[in-house]
């Protein structure tokens, strides 16, 4: 049965436990995995991440909709709980890694709520390293943000969660300086490591965090044999290059067959 795994990270980190979609992830961080099955694969995750996160964070109302059987019968009409489509909606996209997944929540949004209400920021932002490679800090070379975020639900469709400087930075710009009180700031990752966690728990509590899988490749024995959360102090999911460990290798390169 899908469902979340149990940690002591707090009730705002959602790490899903899902035999399907994990499954799926394995196959797209193989090595032997490059374009175009790459691109595929990508669409298939952020469809179940997606999922999750209208259902767990998307405001629904009470709506009733004609079917087909309309023509035939007064009685063909749906009547239930569905997804308000008036919920303004900004998906985030953070270049490089996340350009396509912020482009195809942007499509398939607009399927689903009010075209109007639905609208694609961009971000373009990357890591400073320090001679050693360690990241010391954020380079912004430019955004486009199209406009206020007065009760929107915020997206940062972002697959790997690695130190969460990136991320973190282009939350408190919107928080900072975007018209409007957000209705919730949502991060969508494929994998979050215990470092990113512990930084956005720190810096912005306030933050969805929706993920696929939680990596912790560096941890202590005593930590990967407990709860995730629990021996905090002992769990890592980095290298010394600050890179995620299992992880699924330089996603931003491998989607844009970008290799540096």
């Amino acid at each position: 049965m899908a469902g979340k795994i149990n940690h002591n990270y707090g009730p705002r980190v959602h790490i899903l436990d899902n035999l399907y979609l994990n499954s799926i992830l394995a196959r797209f961080g193989h090595p032997d995995i490059f374009q175009p099955e790459l691109n595929h694969l990508l669409h298939v995750l952020y469809t179940g991440l997606l999922t999750e996160v209208i259902n767990g964070i998307f405001p629904a109302t009470k709506r009733s909709v004609d079917t087909r059987m309309k023509a035939y019968t007064p009685k063909g009409v749906i009547k239930g709980v569905l997804v308000n489509p008036e919920t303004p909606v900004v998906t985030v996209d953070l270049a490089r890694a996340g350009i396509l997944p912020s482009h195809y929540l942007y499509e398939f949004l607009n399927h689903l709520m009010k075209p109007e209400v639905v609208r694609q920021d961009h971000f373009f932002l990357n890591r400073r390293t320090d001679e050693k490679g360690q990241v010391i800090g954020v380079d912004v070379s430019g955004s486009k943000i199209g406009g206020g975020q007065e009760g929107a639900v915020v997206l940062f469709p972002d697959p790997m969660a690695a130190t969460g400087g990136s991320i973190s930075y282009a939350i408190g710009h919107y928080k900072e300086h975007v018209e409007g009180a957000a209705y919730r700031y949502v991060t969508m990752h494929l994998i979050v490591t215990p470092e990113y966690i512990k930084r956005m728990s720190k810096e912005h509590p306030d933050v969805e965090i929706f993920a696929i899988r939680l990596d912790r490749g560096y941890s202590s024995e005593r930590a990967l044999n407990s709860t995730p959360g629990t021996y905090p102090d002992e769990e890592s999911g980095l290298n010394e290059m600050q890179y995620i460990v299992p992880g699924a290798g330089g996603i931003g390169e491998l989607l844009n067959n970008s290799l540096v």
